[in-house]
């Protein structure tokens, strides 16, 4: 059997080459004449799984390694009787790390505290719930809002969720997690525009890590530097041609990596794995061993310093999203194809960052509350 996977997906080759004959290529470039013949196709969410790319295919089963499905057209997957599966959870944990790594940059840079600000989460999902996670580690208050799971009866944890309009009010810093709905009564294209902007704080923070429509660009632009003080922004309008105005004026600027751990994506392809050998009806074989991490072990003395200073090193020690930022910023050119292709390249040659749970803490003269949030924000801790 034939088996069309995305190159960029780690372990694609070695996994899915115990069910068949894999042809990997870019998911960008994958095209209906590479799956005419294949039987199972993998992806991320750079492929548009439609028609256009599915009629007439030998497809049965569509694997996809991410969280989103709006590159997915589900509809027509039914109709086709084409069974498909997602990631759901799968980078959770690398995009709390990415919004942990953000505020703590950004305190360091524009010199102030996070602890007892307000943290607004839109969206608390399996990624949202992880950001309320981080952000009370550091100190954050957190006001949750996601108001289909607040609908939801049965959801204890939901019922203590707030109004959209009470985190634009008092939310120090908003982050969105939501997915990319365009219709119904939680659509959220454009969930945050020129009306929302005008309710928020004076000085807040706004951080996307969703979906790139998620956020009304000229919107966020008029207000970007007066009531918006600082944007973080990992998804964009029209990616992968992004826009540089809004490039140039961001704090943080990424290619739509927040969810690109190498944990992350490793996840991404053992679950839809898992799926499709429960879909062959055999037995799921590939081990997926990660590698030693970059930094397995980081050492500290906490004397002296505050906790926030402390666990901005740390942070910051194993995930320079600084880096990142530059790369994309340093990649910006007036050519709206070239900045384009160089936004996909740096995610498809994304180097490797892992988890905050890779690295092993040893801090000596650490008082019980830092010990608590750098085991918050995942790592295993050791006092010295």
């Amino acid at each position: 059997m034939k088996i069309v996977c995305d190159k960029n997906m780690p372990y694609a080759a070695e996994a899915f080459g115990t069910l068949g004959e894999v042809r990997l290529k870019d998911g960008r470039q994958i095209a209906a004449s590479d799956v005419r013949d294949a039987g199972l196709l993998i992806t991320r969410s750079t492929t548009k799984i439609n028609a256009a790319l599915l009629d007439g295919s030998a497809v049965r089963f569509y694997g996809s390694g991410v969280i989103g499905t709006d590159h997915i057209d589900i509809p027509y997957l039914a109709a086709r009787g084409i069974v498909w599966a997602g990631a759901p959870g799968c980078n959770a944990e690398s995009v709390a790390n990415y919004v942990a790594a953000a505020l703590l940059w950004l305190g360091g840079k524009h010199g102030f505290a996070l602890e007892g600000r307000t943290l607004g989460v839109i969206g608390v999902g399996n990624v949202g719930r992880r950001v309320c996670a981080h952000a009370r580690a550091l100190g954050l208050r957190v006001l949750a809002n996601d108001p289909p799971r607040q609908r939801d009866a049965t959801d204890v944890e939901a019922r203590g969720f707030v109004p959209l309009d009470r985190v634009l009010e008092e939310a120090d810093i908003i982050t969105c997690h939501v997915p990319l709905t365009k219709t119904g009564t939680d659509a959220t294209v454009h969930l945050l525009s020129a009306v929302q902007f005008a309710r928020m704080k004076p000085g807040v923070v706004v951080i996307n890590a969703a979906r790139g429509p998620v956020i009304e660009t000229d919107a966020l632009l008029p207000v970007l530097g007066a009531r918006v003080a600082h944007a973080v922004i990992d998804c964009w309008e029209g990616e992968p041609a992004y826009r540089a105005d809004l490039l140039a004026r961001a704090d943080l600027a990424t290619p739509h990596i927040a969810g690109h751990s190498y944990e992350g994506k490793v996840n991404g392809t053992a679950i839809v794995y898992r799926h499709a050998c429960a879909f062959l009806g055999v037995a799921a074989t590939c081990p997926f061993a990660l590698p030693q991490p970059p930094l397995p072990h980081w050492n500290a003395d906490a004397a002296g310093r505050s906790d926030e200073a402390v666990l901005r090193e740390l942070v910051l020690s194993v995930y320079d999203i600084e880096a990142d930022s530059l790369r994309l910023k340093g990649s910006c050119v007036p050519d709206e194809k070239a900045r384009a292709s160089a936004f996909d390249a740096q995610r498809s040659q994304y180097p490797m960052r892992r988890e905050f749970a890779s690295t092993r803490v040893h801090v000596a003269n650490a008082s019980d509350a830092l010990m608590a949030k750098m085991a918050g924000l995942g790592f295993a801790v050791q006092r010295q």
